[in-house]
């Protein structure tokens, strides 16, 4: 009964810290303190055992694991322990213990004229003194002693500093954070948010969603000042709770491109600067259309392989400036694409998986919550549209204006989106005409055509292909026949082929079914192709025999393309003659394709 009672009482203890913590997450000053913050909870962090709490310089709150504590008591507690980073108090002195003192004296009559929280009860020393700086209360004490009534204000308990200066060798979290600064945000937030309030704009502390902060501000500029992203940003919204981002675990920032809306964390502590890369860094997701180029790419890597890309234009530009607390930038990616970079990516995906974009890590800043025809329902154009008129004719307006640089690479892509994209069976016919030129064709007697009713005597020359000329012209095909394949699809691809082989005069085709094993159906006319082909198998994915029996093949040209017909799920391929790969649109390959990829639909 008695091990119920004491699970319980720890239960109670977690629960009033969780609600404490909770209180400070939603304070205005404090939150961008709280965000940077780590803190431990467990038995054996180096808070004393009558404490409360510690801070470390590097933002570590180490808490005390079983004490029992109110809410209020807790949010006091901690917001104690963040004023010691807010206001700088980190510093070498000859006397660390007097200016701990000093600092906690400081802090107690700062959060007593807030009235923030309930001191404990071993905190609650009478506040009858007049703090000017803790460098004179300092000076003070080291020249005339501690006075036994400005002791015991700080949160480690009786005779210990609540300030660790050496920061835990375990300690993984070593983010030089500008901790003064992440307080003066929070100061200005909250004297935006006051005065929100008292002018009736804002119901409650921190709901404004129309207050000049550098979010909002940033939108602004690019409206007023930069007309490449201003009709982009005139139509999205600027989300600034730190409720909803915490939910939506953005740590930073995301775009919700179909929602309209950009949420950046407040907590993040950015400065104005470092809101206009970041608004921009989202409005180019959504304006170059990068939620649906996709194209059956894993999510995560796509959206980081996009975010080296836009980043090095943004600073390229000098749009702004890097968040300091970091974002995806590499100058040897310069130049390359978005699908490069990609296909480059996923030769080593454990190692990008651990990479962290605006939002986290492992998350994607394009939130896909939505539809394209959610957007298109409600507004006149479709979402693709929108913003390819969006760019382009914010284009149009900073080239003629002279507003600044933009890069040759993002110039490109925003002209290419005013391109539709090319029928993949245009794209496939195109490959077969650089390996099967027109037949050179000659007149020959041997089988004379029909001869003309005017002068039935005289026979003519029909035209035929000069000889040798159909000679090598073929090609293979390697058909994925595994389970996974759709029939559906898998008769179009075969249609698309038998027409095209037709009309460029390729007289058989080299088919090879390939799923468990390998089955060689030797060479085959195009129009059996399309009309008599039963396929075997479907059993699992092998490709690799199919291919290596082409390639040994004696009676197979040696300069004979391939044309692989897959879904991607196969094994890494080997392949050393010309050949492309023809596959659902929508699916990718596991490897980084030599060959040209043509997704058919």
């Amino acid at each position: 009964m008695a091990k119920k009672k004491a699970s319980f009482n720890k239960d109670i203890a977690y629960e009033n810290y969780v609600k404490g913590y909770e209180i400070i997450q939603q304070h205005p000053i404090f939150s961008p303190l709280l965000y940077h913050v780590r803190d431990i909870r467990s038995k054996g962090n180096l808070c004393p055992e009558n404490g409360w709490a510690v801070i470390t310089r590097n933002g570590y709150l180490h808490v005390h694991p079983t004490r029992q504590g109110e809410p209020m008591e807790w949010a006091y507690v901690i917001a104690h322990c963040l004023l010691h980073l807010g206001l700088g108090h980190f510093q070498e002195k000859s006397d660390p213990i007097k200016w701990n003192i000093a600092c906690d004296c400081y802090i107690a009559r700062f959060l007593y004229d807030m009235k923030l929280g309930k001191p404990p009860v071993e905190m609650q020393n009478s506040i009858d003194f007049h703090v000017a700086s803790e460098e004179k209360l300092y000076a003070n004490f080291v020249e005339n002693g501690v006075p036994p009534s400005m002791t015991g204000f700080g949160t480690a308990g009786a005779n210990c500093g609540d300030m660790i200066m050496a920061p835990k060798k375990t300690d993984w979290f070593v983010h030089k954070i500008d901790w003064t600064a992440c307080f003066a945000r929070g100061l200005s937030m909250a004297v935006t948010s006051a005065v929100n309030v008292a002018a009736g704009k804002e119901p409650f502390l921190g709901a404004s969603k129309k207050s000049q902060t550098p979010a909002t501000m940033a939108k602004n500029w690019f409206i007023s000042s930069y007309p490449l992203l201003g009709a982009l940003a005139a139509s999205f919204t600027i989300i600034e709770d730190p409720v909803i981002c915490a939910r939506m675990e953005v740590s930073v920032a995301a775009v919700n491109a179909y929602m309209k809306e950009i949420y950046i964390n407040p907590a993040a502590g950015l400065d104005g600067y470092e809101c206009r890369f970041v608004v921009a860094h989202e409005l180019l997701h959504v304006g170059l259309s990068h939620h649906t180029r996709c194209q059956g790419r894993d999510p995560f890597l796509w959206n980081v392989a996009c975010d080296y890309v836009i980043n090095g234009w943004l600073v390229e530009m000098g749009l702004g400036e890097l968040p300091k607390i970091g974002a995806l930038y590499d100058p040897d990616l310069k130049g390359m694409s978005a699908e490069s970079i990609y296909d480059r990516m996923v030769m080593d995906i454990r190692k990008y998986r651990k990479l962290s974009t605006l939002r986290g890590i492992g998350l994607g800043d394009m939130i896909d919550k939505g539809s394209p025809e959610g957007w298109a329902s409600n507004d006149a154009i479709t979402l693709d549209e929108f913003c390819r008129r969006c760019l382009l004719q914010g284009l149009s307006y900073h080239e003629e204006q002279g507003r600044g640089y933009i890069p040759a690479g993002l110039i490109e892509e925003i002209r290419a989106l005013n391109q539709p994209p090319i029928p993949w069976d245009v794209e496939l016919a195109k490959w077969f005409d650089n390996y099967f030129s027109p037949l050179e064709k000659v007149r020959s007697y041997a089988r004379p055509s029909r001869r003309q009713s005017a002068s039935p005597d005289i026979p003519r020359p029909r035209w035929v292909p000069a000889a040798g000329a159909e000679d090598g012209r073929t090609f293979g095909v390697i058909l994925d026949t595994s389970g996974s394949m759709d029939r559906v699809l898998l008769a179009k691809a075969l249609g698309t082929i038998a027409s095209y082989s037709i009309s460029r005069d390729v007289p058989y085709v080299r088919v090879v079914f390939c799923d468990a094993v390998a089955y060689d159906q030797g060479y085959m006319a195009p129009e059996a192709i399309a009309q008599r082909v039963k396929v075997k198998g479907r059993g699992g994915t092998l490709l690799q025999p199919g291919i290596d029996l082409l390639e040994k093949a004696e009676d197979f040209p040696k300069n004979g393309p391939l044309l692989i017909i897959t879904d991607g799920y196969c094994e890494p391929l080997r392949i050393h003659r010309e050949h492309a790969f023809l596959i659902p649109k929508g699916h990718t390959l596991p490897f980084l394709p030599r060959g040209k990829v043509f997704r058919f639909s």
